[in-house]
């Protein structure tokens, strides 16, 4: 007996030993700074924008596919029914939902590029506007960060201003994606939804619009700002039509966030890109960036680099319910000189040379 409660004691001493010398291992482990934690949050901020918006609609899909064929089949059509009823919802108004706008995930991402923006003018709550932004970019990350986030104080710097910002119409027909899009405040890049937007919601909206669209992304690379506009008039012409001020607006370093692989116009691999861009309304892009693990690496995530997005000066803008060819030429090259102007007063400023200029197609 003695002997047994000897061991037994010799085990349990050897037991706390143990237990000591684990706890003394892990207190010797040096705790992540502040600075690590941040950085931390800032990648996995920036991680869910790009899944979300590269795969949660293309998932969401294949999901309720693969539902259909089990005993949870009542779930997917009970959804599409959903969807027929709610179909015109997006070009309607949506279903925003402002706190979204403010939540903490958003600063986060606003931190690991940074991204800032920059009022030159004041915008007046007595009238609706159309901001144009440029460029396109790969993923528009100046654009969603400033006019659907709150992160930068877009509505303390417009105070009265509501922003909202369009893309492609296809994504609204995509399942659970479509609500994760309306409930920030995109909608359609149609003249359905914004004229409902600039006729139906009174004064202060901001309505963004990013020209360029998918033929932009196919010349992103950096430290070359090519816009395709020259035979973009649309949004010119829906201002006219309401009476909405055109507002140009420019994010510099948007182009320096990924690389890509940019083929020659002509090749066959060009005009691959070309035609799906009509097929499907965007053009496929072979871009890379950073991985989650290192900045070394490639991988999905963009490079952190700063963005400063510049608001413009307002152009003012009569209402013309059928505005003729030669009104829309007129002020679709006002508001190209606008740009210019804008883009020559302050690219010194933010990352580009004297030398750098705009080439718009």
């Amino acid at each position: 007996m003695k002997t047994i409660i000897a061991a037994c004691s010799q085990n349990l001493s050897g037991s706390r030993a143990s237990v000591q010398t684990a706890l003394r291992t892990l207190l010797a482990v040096p705790w992540p700074s502040q600075r690590g934690v941040r950085s931390a949050l800032q990648l996995l901020a920036v991680l869910q924008w790009v899944l979300s918006f590269l795969l949660l609609g293309t998932v969401s899909l294949l999901l309720l596919i693969y539902l259909l064929f089990t005993s949870l089949w009542l779930v997917p059509v009970l959804y599409l029914a959903w969807i027929i009823f709610d179909w015109d919802t997006p070009e309607k108004g949506g279903r925003r939902l402002p706190c979204l706008r403010r939540w903490t995930v958003w600063e986060h991402f606003r931190d690991y590029f940074p991204v800032k923006l920059v009022k030159t003018h004041d915008l007046s709550p007595r009238h609706n506007y159309i901001i144009g932004s440029h460029p396109h970019g790969i993923l528009c990350v100046g654009a969603f960060c400033n006019f659907i986030t709150g992160s930068t104080g877009f509505e303390e710097l417009f105070p009265g201003i509501r922003s909202f910002l369009t893309t492609l119409a296809g994504n609204f027909r995509l399942p659970v994606f479509r609500e994760y899009l309306m409930s920030g405040g995109l909608f359609p890049v149609t003249r359905r939804a914004i004229g409902y937007l600039l006729s139906q919601k009174g004064t202060g909206n901001a309505v963004a619009i990013v020209i360029g669209g998918a033929a932009e992304s196919l010349s992103c690379r950096p430290g070359v700002t090519t816009l395709i506009l020259k035979n973009r008039k649309g949004f010119v012409r829906m201002a006219l039509r309401h009476g909405a001020f055109l507002v140009p607006s420019f994010s510099f370093g948007e182009n320096d966030l990924y690389r890509q692989v940019v083929f020659e116009e002509g090749s066959w691999m060009r005009s691959i890109q070309r035609r799906f861009q009509k097929m499907i309304g965007f053009a496929p892009c072979l871009f890379y960036g950073r991985s989650l693990t290192s900045s070394q690496s490639r991988g999905l995530l963009p490079y952190a680099r700063p963005i400063t997005t510049v608001v413009g000066e307002p152009l003012a803008v009569p209402k013309v319910e059928n505005p003729s060819r030669e009104l829309v030429d007129r002020y679709h090259e006002l508001y190209i000189c606008a740009l210019l102007k804008l883009f020559n007063e302050n690219k010194t400023k933010y990352g580009l040379s004297e030398t750098d200029e705009l080439h718009i197609l």
